[in-house]
């Protein structure tokens, strides 16, 4: 009896001295850095000359820099350099990104030093929300919307909170 509870032992630890055996397995490790984004100011906002009367009204900017009116808003003979904002986005050829325009509105002020001011808001880009940079680059053209109050005083407005665009990799 003493031999077969030996031999049933020596077997259990044989059989659990087989089952604890270790494996082992190795992986790799790498890491790809990316161009990171870039974005830089290529030109800037200008709904030209604006006339305006008594009602005031809006100037509307497309992407593609052409302006439609609304109100007592009119543009004279010479509307003076209308152009839409153009920002050039750099990083990794193929990568998509996001855009993100003021969410607010932007205020712009007269050269005279007086507090008169008028607001752009409603912007819009194309692309519209996200870009693809194909070869590396791409162009983000921005338009907006110029809220013109009646009987704005004359002068030359710029903006005195910045028009800020921000791109993020998808």
């Amino acid at each position: 009896m003493k031999k077969i509870k030996s031999l049933i032992m020596i077997i259990m630890i044989a059989v659990t001295t087989g089952a604890m055996a270790q494996e082992s397995a190795t992986a790799s490790s790498s890491a790809t850095i990316v161009a990171p984004i870039g974005i830089a100011q290529a030109a800037d906002m200008n709904f030209g000359n604006v006339a305006t009367n008594d009602a005031g009204g809006t100037v509307i900017m497309t992407t593609g820099g052409s302006t439609s009116l609304t109100g007592g808003v009119t543009l004279p003979a010479d509307t003076g350099t209308v152009a839409a904002a153009a920002f050039d986005v750099t990083g990794e050829a193929d990568y998509t990104y996001t855009i993100a325009l003021p969410s607010g509105a932007i205020t712009l002020q007269d050269d005279a030093g007086t507090p008169n001011e008028m607001t752009v808001d409603t912007f819009v880009s194309d692309p519209d929300t996200t870009g693809a940079l194909t070869s590396g680059a791409q162009t983000v053209n921005v338009g907006a919307t110029l809220n013109v109050a009646g009987g704005q005083t004359a002068g030359v407005y710029t903006n005195t909170t910045n028009l800020t665009v921000t791109v993020n990799y998808n």
